[in-house]
């Protein structure tokens, strides 16, 4: 279960958290019946309502990186890309599960392209700005932002520097979500660490 405790329909005094759960939950109490329209256990929404500031603080950059309304540079399917490679290699099911449906439903990513997205540097289906962005992603999750300014440059012959800056504050700040998803085990990382010992069959032979 997640590790903190989760904040009931009836706690809630925040006007703005209340209307979350409204249109995340309906009426119900979250809590008590838990559960999403779209299958997840909710309880992102129900812990980070320990601090209200949090959520919204959150609840607001999740939507400044999808909303249209916004007006990002950044086009949908480069974003979704970053995120969903972002969420593979910091291994954060709950952003990648998600993701595969927003890359799908909105930005037009294939099947195909989503299925590649683990090992995308052997796949032909990225065009060089997209192996670029992939690469700045890479940086950013793997290698604490250390990136080669020539992956910089390659990205300046095909996006604006606004572009470029939208991308790699909304792979950072994805990154950090799953982070706290994963630490307080929340969503579908409510798991246990699979890095465990195996026991040997034979005790004392552990070696054999």
């Amino acid at each position: 279960m997640p590790l903190l405790r989760q904040v009931s329909l009836h706690e809630v005094k925040d006007a703005d958290i209340r209307e979350h759960y409204r249109r995340t939950f309906g009426d119900r109490d979250p809590v008590a019946e838990p559960g999403t329209a779209s299958g997840t256990p909710g309880d992102w929404w129900t812990t980070f309502a320990l601090s209200p500031s949090v959520l919204r603080n959150s609840a607001d950059f999740l939507l400044m990186a999808a909303d249209p309304e916004s007006k990002l540079s950044l086009s949908p399917r480069h974003r979704e890309l970053g995120v969903l490679r972002q969420a593979w290699v910091n291994g954060c099911k709950f952003i990648f599960s998600q993701h595969c449906k927003s890359a799908r439903m909105f930005a037009g990513i294939s099947d195909e392209e989503i299925a590649a997205i683990p090992n995308w540097q052997v796949s032909p289906l990225f065009t060089p700005v997209e192996r670029a962005l992939l690469t700045l992603t890479d940086a950013i999750t793997s290698e604490h932002g250390r990136v080669e300014p020539k992956v910089v440059e390659v990205l300046q012959d095909g996006l604006p520097d606004e572009a470029i800056l939208e991308f790699s504050y909304i792979v950072s700040l994805y990154m950090a979500h799953g982070t706290m998803i994963r630490a307080l085990r929340l969503e579908y990382d409510n798991v246990d660490d699979p890095i465990v010992e195996v026991p040997a069959p034979d005790p004392d032979k552990p070696f054999g």
